[in-house]
Order: structure tokens, then C-alpha cells, then sequence
């Protein structure tokens, strides 16, 4: 039997259906918000696969066209291969809940959020983040739930939640955000509302505004916490009993005796390949002396290394107040940079921060090479786009090169994310910008050199920046009552830390961010410390940045498209394209630019050589061209009638020669002095408010006599 649970969530009606649909999975939810419909499915496997000591977690979050009422493109019309966004809600979700399953649930797990109906109010990853909450919620796969996500803009000095898309775009920052509950409450409250996970874009804001907006964000959510505890307590499903993994005493007792020292020893080397050489030998030996050829025996002696490894680099740093490479929790890694390292690129940039090492290249190019993004919501034409790459051999692997994964392409966006507030406008700038990072060494934070390099790059190019962006990964490291704060934090220290937190802007103010949590109790104060702690990182690599290249080049490569405009009516672009495209295929063919034509009348010219573009503007002039009262054209005869002949004296521009203005002396026939196709001297007499044009070939004569 269905059951409906309705809340206000934003000041709209969020409901989730239960027991409605897909009856086979552990756990469904229809959620509806406004005309937005999601269904979420979550199933987990009721034996674990032998041999996996972790969660094998799948996310898969599809928007369906019919939601839209639309067909797919493409000459297959179904729905293809995810798109950016897809990918980008889908790892929202995953980076959400992935913490909060129970450390030893091992068992493989899928949750699948479809979009199934979308209106242009009430976003579609909102509504899956609650939804997929709400599935695991209801299921009997243990959740440390519930859990839900909000967007949060400012607009016009107040904080907004869910505002819809187009009123987002007036917003001053725009951030999603995922909180859970917690218990007991504090201040006599049933419970708080604790952050998960962040993240979004902003433009110049600053750390304190961000605090408000995370606060604001997270008393938001309490309707939608509150409406799946009352599902869960009507509908939910008793949670399945998990086997109490009991350490082996002894088994731990043994492996440490024999592997401390080696680790111990390891992670005093500062250098990554030398370290991981070490504690591969250590953990190769330990395995093979105590777990022989027992492969069960060699899985539980490798998960106490990596356990022995997380407490060893943890004590470090919290008890020792030292980090592997000598660094206090402040200090950031050596910085060293480069720019113009690529000779034909339009812009390049090399970036070495400690051992981790981007090159990062950027082209320029027209509105033709603008990426066309199409969603369910509507389309959107990109002119700035940022590809993240990361090789195997960055980090010492020999793998299959293969297309870029979700990491990748998160990487990316947020990157991306993190540029566009100090990019010129297309007004001031028209150019497509594709920035292409490649990892060629990671050794952590490689996405934040992304970041940097990218920013030198725009500058190396030319392209007129407003500020100087940089960026910075920030880790936590917490046990009871010690917090301590890192600042550019190194691959191990993600690994074994409690918080991935990477915070982009200029001094001003942050440009964007993604905070990911592992742990609970994480505070005010702790998120304001870890902000300023950012901040002073930040402003320290925009300072190195500088010293490498203190302000955009004056002017754009000489192997760049120079870009001109020109302005035409809007009746005269079907003349500048010309029948079947004639006239534009012909400018193109005489002077091998590239020429885009838009519907208001804007006419780019693109091309590396400035004689060509010349060129191609004058045509493009001569094309568009109105006539001019008393000025002389030399015109061709199209038509002859009684009275007289029209003469083209400008692409797609006729005007009558009266036979009285053909000749001084009378004539008594048109054909007497002109044929079709004769080129005739005229003169423009008049052009009347019809547009009608007026000529005289006489008059042109004896204007060419004087």
C-alpha cells in the first residue's frame, strides 16, 4: 500500500511517495517538487563479494528527455551516454552519502535517481538529493540518515533557498549544500543540522558571508529532515543486522610488531616514490611472513597496515605537530611556475607545486568552436570550456588511456567554476577560451593547480582578467578535542585526514569551493578557521602567481584568430550570407577567414592574418552598403521595361533609371542605349521613404566630364 508524506519545503510542496513504485528494490521514493518528479531506487546486495574490505558504492543519476517533453537528438533518439550534468549530480549524491554507510558494510550498493517530469522552478538535483535519502531511509540498508540538500543564492543583500534557475543567475553566490542530522540538540533543540558536504561558485564573496549562507542553508533542510523521519517511522523497513567485525588481538598484536618500525621509517621520507617504495617493501614482507599463502589471512593483515599507516601519519600530525615533508600545518608546499612553455600555443602555462606538477595549455577561438550544452531544462551555449586530465603516469601507474572519468570531469568543473568570475565579458573579449590541464605529476591538490595554471595561462594569452584567482586544498585532521588545520594538503593526508575542503578566489573574495567530510562534529569555529586558514594560503600563491606574470599580456599570440566585428541591420544578414549561403561561402574562399553571422545583425571575423580579415570586412561592407544620395556607383543593368531599366548599383540594391535620365539627348527606346547585363555609370538622385531609389545616368556622365 502507497503512503504520501507532504512538508513546505521553500515555501513549496516537497512529497515523497512510498510504496508505489518499483516494489523489487530495497527502497523507492517518488519525490515531488512542484511539476519536478524524481524516482529513486536503492538496492544492496545480500552477500558481500569474497575478498572487499570497502563499500562499492554506484551513483547513477539520469535525466530522462520526456521529463521535458522532448525527443533525443541524434540518429538513435534515445537517451545516450551521461551528460556533465548527470555526471556532476550523480557524484553530489555519491560524495553525500558515502561517509554515513556503516564502516564495515561491504556489500555492493546502487542507488539510481531518474528524472521523470521537470518544470523550471524546482531543481531536479535538489529534489534526487532528498530522494535519495529518503530511499535508503525507508530501505533496510543501514543509514546513518537522514540527510538533505538545498541551494542557497543571495540576491539583492537576502539569502534565497531553491530559487529557480533563471533568478539564480542575479545571485551573488550559488551554493549546494547537504547537511544530516544530529542528536541530542543543542540550545533544548530535538536535534542539529550538521554540513556533509558543500559545494558551489561565487563571485568575489567573502569567507564571512559564506559562514552565513552555510547557516542559513542548513536550518533550511529541517523540513525535509523532519518529513522523512515521519516516513520512516510510518513506512521504513527494519534495517538489516550487521556482523560485529571483532578485531584479532593477537593477528594485530603481531603485524604491528613486526611493521611499525618499517612504516614508522617510511613516512619519515618526504619524497612519494621513495616513501611508497618503502612501505611496499615493509607491507610485501610483513603479508608474506605472517599470511604465507592464506589469501584471507594476507586481506586482514593488509587492512591492519593501512590502519597502522592512518594512526602513524594521524600521531604525526596531531601529537608531533609535524607533516611527512617537514611542513608546519600552515605552510604550503614549494611554488614554481612558468608561462609561454608551449610556442604555438595561444596561452601556456607550467605549474609545480611540491611534487605535484600541471601543464596547462589554452586556445583561443570563435563563437563557431562555443560547446552546446543541452539539458532537459534548456540549452546553453559555452564559450569558456576547462578540461581536466590525469594520466596513469602522473602518479607512476602503466594503465589503458581511456576517456575522461567522473573525477576528471568534477575536477574540471570546478575548476572552471573557479575562473569565470574574473573573465572578461563576450562584449569585451569575444572569443571561445578552452583551457586543457594535464596532471603530469600528483602528489595531491592537483586540481587547485589546475586552478593556478589556468590562471596563468588566461594571462599569458592576453585574455583581459578582472583579478588573479588561485587555489587551495585544505584537510582536517580532529580526535576528541584536537583539531588541527592543513593547508595544501599532500595525497596521504586526504587519504588519512577527516575533511577534503578546496577553497578558489582572489583576495578579495572566494570564486568557488567543494567541501567533503568524513566525520561527524564539524563546527562553526572549525569551518571558520579552516576559511581563514585558506585565505591566507590563497593570498600567498597569488602572490607567487605574480612573480611570474604580474598582469595579462598586452595582446593576444600571434598564432590567435584576430577577431573583428561588424554591425549590420538585421534585414541585411540574409544579403551578408546571401542566397544558399553564396555570399558567405565566397568571402570565406577569397580570404580564408572564418565569419560568423548572428540574427541581431553581428557579423565576427576571425583569422590569424590581419590583411585577410581586412579584406573580408570591406566585402562584408560593400555587401551591406546602403546607397547614398549623389554619390556616383557603377552599377549593372537587370531589367529593361518601357520606361526605363533597374540597375543593381549594390548587392541586393536596385534602383530605376527613368529613360529620361539615361541620356542628354531624348531617346525613344530603352534598348536603344542599354541591354540587360551592361554596367552603366549612374548617379543616386533620390531614395524615398519607401526605399525607393531614384537614378540618373546623365547626370553621373557629365559629373565624369568635369
Amino acid at each position: 500500500m502507497s503512503n504520501t508524506f507532504s512538508a513546505d519545503f521553500a515555501g513549496r510542496n516537497v512529497s515523497l511517495k512510498t510504496n508505489y513504485v518499483a516494489g523489487q528494490a530495497d527502497g523507492s521514493i517518488l519525490v515531488y517538487y512542484g511539476d519536478t518528479v524524481v524516482l529513486v531506487t536503492a538496492v544492496s546486495l545480500k552477500t558481500a563479494r569474497q575478498g572487499v574490505d570497502f563499500l562499492p558504492l554506484t551513483v547513477d543519476y539520469q535525466e530522462m528527455t520526456f521529463a521535458a517533453g522532448k525527443i533525443p537528438g541524434g540518429f538513435f533518439k534515445r537517451e545516450g551516454r551521461p551528460n556533465e550534468k548527470e555526471i556532476l549530480t550523480s557524484r553530489i549524491i555519491d560524495r553525500s552519502i558515502r561517509p554515513l554507510f556503516p564502516k564495515e558494510y561491504f556489500f555492493e550498493t546502487q542507488l539510481v535517481a531518474t528524472v521523470l517530469s521537470v518544470d523550471k522552478e524546482n531543481d531536479s538535483d535538489v529534489t534526487a538529493m532528498i530522494g535519495a535519502s529518503a530511499a535508503l531511509e525507508i530501505s533496510n540498508i543501514p543509514f546513518k540518515g537522514p540527510i538533505a540538500g538545498v541551494r542557497v543564492g543571495k540576491i539583492n543583500g537576502e539569502f534565497v533557498c531553491n530559487a529557480p534557475a533563471e533568478k539564480m543567475k542575479e545571485s551573488e553566490l550559488n551554493i549546494f549544500l547537504v547537511g544530516r542530522k544530529v542528536t541530542p540538540g543543542k540550545s533544548g533543540r530535538p536535534y542539529d543540522t550538521e554540513l556533509v558536504m558543500m559545494e558551489g561558485d561565487a563571485k568575489e564573496v567573502e569567507e564571512s558571508v559564506i559562514i552565513d549562507a552555510i547557516n542559513f542553508g542548513l536550518e533550511a533542510i529541517r523540513p525535509a529532515i523532519d518529513l522523512q523521519d515521519k516516513m520512516r517511522a510510518a513506512a521504513g523497513k527494519e534495517k538489516r543486522p550487521l556482523e560485529k567485525v571483532v578485531p584479532d588481538e593477537e593477528l594485530v598484536a603481531r603485524v604491528s610488531a613486526e611493521a611499525l618500525a618499517g612504516l614508522n621509517e617510511g613516512y619519515s621520507m618526504p619524497r612519494k616514490l621513495e616513501r611508497y617504495a618503502k612501505l611496499d617493501s615493509v607491507r610485501e614482507a610483513v603479508i608474506k611472513n605472517i599470511g604465507g599463502d592464506d589469501a584471507l589471512l594476507c586481506k586482514k593483515i593488509a587492512a591492519i597496515i593501512e590502519e597502522l599507516e592512518r594512526h602513524i601519519l594521524r600521531n604525526m600530525i596531531i601529537q608531533k605537530k609535524k607533516r611527512i615533508d617537514g611542513r608546519s600545518s600552515a605552510d604550503i608546499r614549494p611554488i614554481s611556475a612558468e608561462v609561454g612553455v608551449l610556442p604555438r600555443a595561444h596561452g601556456s602555462a607550467l605549474f609545480n607545486r611540491g611534487e605535484t606538477q600541471a601543464l596547462v595549455a589554452l586556445t583561443l577561438g570563435t563563437s563557431s568552436d562555443e560547446q552546446r550544452m543541452d539539458y532537459i531544462g534548456g540549452e546553453e551555449m559555452r564559450s569558456f570550456l576547462l578540461h581536466y586530465n590525469f594520466p596513469p603516469y602522473c602518479v607512476g601507474e602503466a594503465k589503458p588511456l581511456r576517456s575522461p572519468g567522473r573525477r576528471e570531469i568534477g575536477h574540471g568543473a570546478l575548476a572552471r567554476k573557479s575562473l569565470v568570475p574574473v573573465l572578461p565579458t563576450p562584449e569585451e573579449f569575444p572569443y571561445t577560451i578552452r583551457i586543457v590541464s594535464e596532471i603530469l605529476s600528483s602528489n595531491g591538490s592537483s586540481s587547485m593547480a589546475t586552478v593556478c595554471g589556468g590562471m596563468l595561462s588566461l594571462m599569458d594569452a592576453g585574455v583581459p582578467v578582472k583579478n588573479i584567482v588561485a587555489g587551495i586544498a585544505m584537510g582536517l585532521l580532529k580526535e576528541g578535542d584536537k583539531v588541527v588545520i592543513l593547508s595544501d594538503i599532500l595525497g596521504d593526508e586526504d587519504h588519512a585526514g577527516d575533511m577534503d575542503f578546496k577553497v578558489c578566489g582572489t583576495e578579495k573574495g572566494i570564486t568557488a569551493m567543494q567541501m567533503d567530510i568524513k566525520i561527524d562534529g564539524l563546527t562553526e569555529d572549525i569551518l571558520r578557521a579552516a576559511l581563514t586558514q585558506a585565505k591566507e594560503g590563497r593570498v600567498f600563491i597569488i602572490g607567487k602567481l605574480r612573480q611570474t606574470i604580474a598582469a595579462p599580456r598586452p595582446d593576444i599570440s600571434l598564432y590567435a584568430p584576430r577577431i573583428t566585428t561588424v554591425k549590420v541591420k538585421e534585414d541585411q544578414v540574409r544579403t551578408v550570407i546571401g542566397s544558399g549561403g553564396k555570399n558567405i561561402r565566397q568571402i570565406i574562399s577569397e580570404t580564408g577567414v572564418t565569419i560568423d553571422v548572428e540574427d541581431d545583425g553581428t557579423v565576427t571575423i576571425a583569422s590569424s592574418d590581419a590583411e585577410a580579415a581586412a579584406r573580408a570586412v570591406a566585402m562584408v561592407k560593400w555587401l551591406t552598403e546602403e546607397a547614398e544620395v549623389g554619390k556616383i556607383y557603377n552599377g549593372t543593368v537587370k531589367k529593361i521595361v518601357d520606361f526605363g531599366a533597374f540597375v543593381e548599383i549594390l548587392p541586393g540594391t536596385e534602383g530605376l533609371l527613368h529613360i529620361s535620365q539615361i541620356a542628354k539627348e531624348r531617346i525613344n527606346k530603352v534598348t536603344d542605349v542599354l541591354k540587360e547585363g551592361d554596367e552603366v555609370m549612374v548617379k543616386v538622385l533620390e531614395v524615398d521613404k519607401q526605399g525607393k531609389i531614384r537614378l540618373s545616368r546623365k547626370e553621373a556622365l557629365g559629373a565624369q566630364v568635369k
